[in-house]
């Protein structure tokens, strides 16, 4: 595998940190905000600023652009922070996330016909074992809800990767300020109905609560994202994802620092399985790159 120069290392490992603290300060956050409504002052403030990069999508593209807003800014975005809202620990969350990977393998085989080897069918197959283990640590098993409610958000957030691919005529700006804009309504409208009357879940917000919501939308989003696209534009896809693999360390070592995580056996154990499996899929996705293009 080739290796990122330093440069570009050095971008990957800013992406990491922000974020694995966006786990910490969201954390935080929610202990203020009820998850939906923190989502969508998040989705708002996003709006706000990436407003003058919108663009329209090209001819026939709408409902693909609202397929991916809808199942990444609700659902995959409400969801997690509500899992994380519900967690008692940070590392859990940022492990399961991870499923998202193998789930994607897994749909673009359904829905595009793509194929995959052995290889990767065993890594598919360690890494939803390794939730399997990871939920029956006393940390995880005395909040189920939260488990499930990540893996449904990581089950979104494969179906809208496999759909991006398709989407065409967006910068990465632009398709951010729409996700965020399109959010916002459906989210606020969702707090309202679950959550209650906003002004009354506003009320409670302090300085750490709005500083979460501005790191999640400027640093988290703006920064960490910009930066990703900044890497893919330079290097394949599946050569970045294997370093991407230090964000979930990372917010492990941050959970156990600061939030008072005291992951068990199962969940190291388990925790090891996904992002080993992970890593096996990502290799596998870059050594088929390199071969197409070899081919070429």
């Amino acid at each position: 595998m080739n290796a990122l120069p330093p440069r570009d290392i050095g971008l990957v490992a800013i992406v990491c940190v922000v974020w694995a603290i966006n786990f910490l300060t969201s954390a935080y956050a929610l202990q203020e905000f009820p998850p939906l409504l923190f989502t969508g002052l998040r989705m708002a403030l996003l709006a706000a600023v990436l407003w003058p990069f919108l663009k329209p999508p090209a001819p026939g593209q709408w409902p693909r652009l609202l397929g991916i807003s809808v199942g990444l800014g609700v659902v995959h975005f409400g969801l997690s922070f509500w899992a994380l809202k519900l967690a008692g620990d940070l590392s859990s969350v940022a492990i399961v996330m991870q499923s998202y990977v193998p789930m994607s393998a897994l749909l673009a085989w359904w829905l595009l016909g793509e194929r995959f080897a052995w290889r990767t069918g065993l890594a598919i197959a360690v890494s939803f074992a390794g939730v399997l283990v990871l939920g029956f640590d006393p940390l995880v098993l005395d909040r189920p809800a939260s488990l499930l409610l990540m893996l449904c958000s990581a089950g979104f957030l494969a179906l809208a990767t496999v759909m991006m691919r398709g989407l065409q005529g967006q910068t990465p700006w632009s398709q951010q300020g729409w996700l965020a804009l399109i959010s916002v309504g459906p989210l606020l409208g969702l707090s309202f109905l679950v959550e209650g009357p906003l002004t009354q879940s506003l009320a409670g917000g302090t300085w750490i609560g709005w500083s979460g919501v501005a790191y999640s939308a400027l640093v988290s989003s703006l920064l960490g994202h910009g930066l990703y696209y900044v890497l893919v534009q330079r290097h394949p896809v599946a050569q970045v994802t294997p370093w991407l693999l230090l964000a979930p360390v990372l917010a492990i070592g941050l959970g156990v620092a600061f939030w008072g995580d005291r992951p068990g056996p199962k969940l190291w154990i388990g925790g090891a399985m996904v992002l080993g499996g992970v890593l096996a899929i990502a290799l596998r996705s870059w050594q088929k790159s390199r071969q197409t293009v070899a081919r070429a």
